[in-house]
């Protein structure tokens, strides 16, 4: 090596340098991108709402949009919407308040049950540890009544919180279903032109994937319903309509939602009707995943999301991570409609290098 030269760097060494930079790049990208989410989480979690309900109501708006004016199909389609939810909600809540009596007398029994239950082998454990650990959580009560109560007041801020969030999800949705396409057209219009065909190729593929998305997870979600409230009434586990819905709910949550609930259905089992109706419960836990696993998802949500059950798994933990309970829930479809709208770009660069081999031939 001549004295002053720069020493000779291998290409894998360069090759390497070079991905590591455009890696630094993207990380710290997406980091800020989080970051702004996080700092105006509300804002983001509304919009999604928002495409969440354009994509299940703007369907049924375009129907009845062919007989009456887009406005007013627009508004009659929210409004039904709106009806809907707020009638299962009543219904629940009816189911709730029709069995609390009954609830209370048998979690009485249940209680007493489980003691009896504990208190025999394996577990042995002494009558006094339960009943010392009543009076330790009526003496923790007393003592921390002043933190329970500015925990309550700062849990009704949170409520003001989301129905705010929910009003401008509701606000946004409008817009979405009465002129969406308008939007994303303007949206386009500011854009360079050299980026604005790639641009519309990647967002109707992305808005494609996040539409069947919804409707398949939906669907799933109201399968799991229906079958896990049948089994609970063929049981004769009370609440069985709010814990079905709360199966509907923890359903969006893919792999780890349904289990979670089907948990809490199990204790309310054990609790009312003992430990074998509770293990039928546990045995149903692992019907239902094979059910949502290996036919409702391959069937319904194959042509929609196609994305390795690992990569699902790791996007949900890594939503939880970031953003908790709305992060595990918007981390799927929006690894989805990135890896969609990336495929897309993908095959449209491969057929513009096909064209002029074609054009020449």
């Amino acid at each position: 090596m001549q004295p002053g030269t720069a020493p000779p760097v291998t290409p894998f060494l360069r090759t390497a340098a070079a991905y590591a930079w455009r890696l630094l790049v993207v990380g710290l990208l997406v980091y800020s991108l989080f970051a702004l989410l996080g700092r105006f989480h509300e804002i983001g979690v509304a919009v999604f709402l928002g495409l969440v309900i354009t994509a299940l109501l703007r369907p049924i708006a375009d129907v009845v949009a062919r007989g009456l004016p887009r406005p007013v199909a627009v508004a009659l389609t929210l409004i039904g919407g709106i009806a809907l939810v707020l009638g299962v909600l009543a219904l629940v809540g009816e189911a709730v308040a029709g069995e609390r009596t009954t609830l209370v007398r048998e979690f009485r029994v249940g209680i007493g049950r489980i003691e009896d239950w504990l208190g025999r082998p394996p577990f042995r454990l002494a009558p006094e540890a339960l009943s010392d650990v009543q009076a330790r959580i009526g003496q923790f009560l007393a003592s921390h009544r002043s933190a329970l109560v500015s925990t309550a007041l700062s849990g009704a801020g949170h409520l003001v919180a989301v129905l705010t969030t929910l009003a401008l999800a509701l606000f946004c949705a409008v817009f979405f279903i009465q002129s969406g396409d308008r939007q994303w057209g303007w949206f386009q219009e500011q854009l360079p032109a050299s980026v604005r065909d790639r641009v519309g190729i990647a967002g109707r593929a992305a808005w494609r994937t996040f539409t069947g998305y919804t409707h398949g997870i939906v669907l799933v979600a109201a399968v799991n319903a229906v079958l896990v409230g049948i089994a609970l009434w063929l049981l004769g586990v009370p609440l069985a309509v709010p814990l079905a819905l709360l199966e509907f709910v923890a359903a969006f949550v893919p792999l780890i939602g349904s289990p979670i609930a089907l948990a809490v259905a199990a204790v309310v089992a054990l609790a009312s009707q003992g430990p074998l109706v509770a293990a039928i419960v546990i045995a149903l836990i692992v019907v239902i995943g094979q059910i949502e696993g290996h036919l409702l998802h391959p069937l319904v949500m194959s042509w929609a999301v196609r994305l390795h059950p690992l990569v699902v798994a790791i996007s949900v933990i890594a939503g939880s991570i970031a953003a908790g309970i709305v992060g595990a829930v918007v981390a799927v479809p929006m690894v989805s409609v990135v890896w969609s709208a990336h495929t897309a770009l993908r095959e449209a660069r491969a057929a513009a290098r096909e064209r002029p081999a074609d054009g020449e031939s």
